[in-house]
């Protein structure tokens, strides 16, 4: 899924003109992040933690992966712990029988950042670009 569609899924659901989607914010804060998170992406990887990063994206208190990004710290909208495919696998986010199916979804980690972004009303993955 493409931030894009995610922007679109959540524009008017709630029937209230004008409102506008905290994905817009989480769009912003993803570019200012795109530096930091692609080092540790590399740096997960690389230390053979996995081949598959995972990034949190979320307003509120989770109990999964590390903080790497703080909101309150920085002053932005959307707090990112970093994870990985097999701690999703652990704590059954991702089922084992959809492990290789997620693996075949999965971009390449060096242009893509694959964020499980939190909202109220559900979760979903999304693969956002690099900031070039």
């Amino acid at each position: 899924m493409e931030i894009q569609d995610l922007l679109s899924a959540q524009a008017g659901d709630d029937g209230q003109p004008g409102k506008e989607s905290p994905l817009k914010s989480l769009q912003a804060d993803l570019d200012f992040y795109s530096e930091s998170i692609k080092e540790i992406a590399v740096e997960i990887m690389a230390e053979g933690l996995s081949a598959y990063p995972i990034f949190i994206a979320h307003q509120h208190a989770v109990n999964i992966g590390e903080l790497i990004l703080d909101k309150d710290e920085l002053g932005t909208a959307w707090t990112i712990h970093a994870s990985t495919l097999e701690e999703f696998v652990e704590r059954g986010i991702i089922k084992e029988d959809r492990k290789a199916h997620f693996v075949k979804q999965y971009k390449k980690p060096e242009d893509f950042m694959c964020v499980f972004v939190i909202v109220p009303e559900g979760a979903n993955f999304v693969f956002y670009p690099y900031k070039r």
